[in-house]
């Protein structure tokens, strides 16, 4: 797949009780792609992949492609720190029918820029999927500097950036690495349309899982090269994503 567009990072519903509630999940993706969106990306910071087993994580990955059915294509995150272990679970959600991968650079333990493009490496080198790397450093502890960036950027694998830093300046840098086998997507909902300006291809969107339409009319509005629209929709996000302080992520999106 080609990564372009808006694509909503999922959250997991869960029961009372705390099992993965799959009838939820697949009326979240219902509802996503009745309004538009181009793809679906689970099992990320938002989807609390750090709270969920192997076994758990590979049932969401079934419904979600099960639930997909072929209409939009679907992201997995894989992400751990052990190289080994992302390369197995690659292998696991491939199987299940994933169209692409998303792996969040190691956490907990901040290693060197040297260190991360051999992880990468290894993980792409295995891969039959095509890869989107995922930089979050306020929840990870460690960036992809634009080095890193500008080596990974030609493995054959690696197709995109998810970069969730929230600093312009980087995303912009990145964009001369940019083409059509790798793309740049913003992950700071507070940068969809400024990413597009700058030339970017689009955003993994958590508050598209609230409002859709809105984070939608972004993209569409400027595709139809209708600025101020896009704008003012960009805007009318604020309020949404001031909210997320009021509760430890992903709380805010699920009420």
């Amino acid at each position: 797949m080609q990564f372009r567009g808006i694509i909503p990072a999922l959250v997991t519903p869960f029961t009372a009780d705390q099992q993965v509630d799959h009838q939820a999940l697949r009326a979240l993706i219902e509802n996503l792609i009745q309004a538009g969106v181009h793809g679906l990306f689970v099992l990320g910071t938002n989807g609390e992949f750090f709270t969920l087993s192997e076994t758990e994580k590979l049932e969401i990955a079934r419904t979600t492609v099960d639930a997909a059915g072929g209409r939009v294509p679907v992201v997995i995150g894989t992400g751990a720190f052990a190289t080994r272990e992302v390369i197995e679970m690659n292998k696991k959600v491939t199987d299940l029918g994933a169209d692409a991968l998303s792996v969040i650079t190691p956490y907990f333990n901040a290693i060197s820029q040297n260190e991360l493009i051999k992880h990468y490496e290894g993980i792409a080198d295995a891969s039959s999927l095509p890869l989107m790397m995922y930089n979050i450093p306020a929840k990870t502890g460690m960036s992809i500097g634009i080095g890193a960036v500008a080596a990974l950027h030609q493995h054959p694998m690696i197709k995109g950036i998810k970069d969730s830093a929230g600093h312009f300046d980087a995303l912009v840098q990145m964009m001369k690495y940019q083409g059509d086998d790798f793309a740049v997507f913003a992950g700071t909902d507070s940068l969809i349309y400024w990413n597009l300006l700058a030339g970017g291809d689009g955003a993994i969107a958590a508050t598209a899982n609230a409002v859709p339409d809105l984070v939608m009319s972004i993209w569409n509005h400027f595709q139809a090269g209708n600025h101020d629209a896009a704008r003012n929709a960009q805007e009318a996000l604020r309020p949404l994503r001031d909210a997320f302080a009021m509760g430890t992520m992903p709380v805010v999106l699920k009420t």
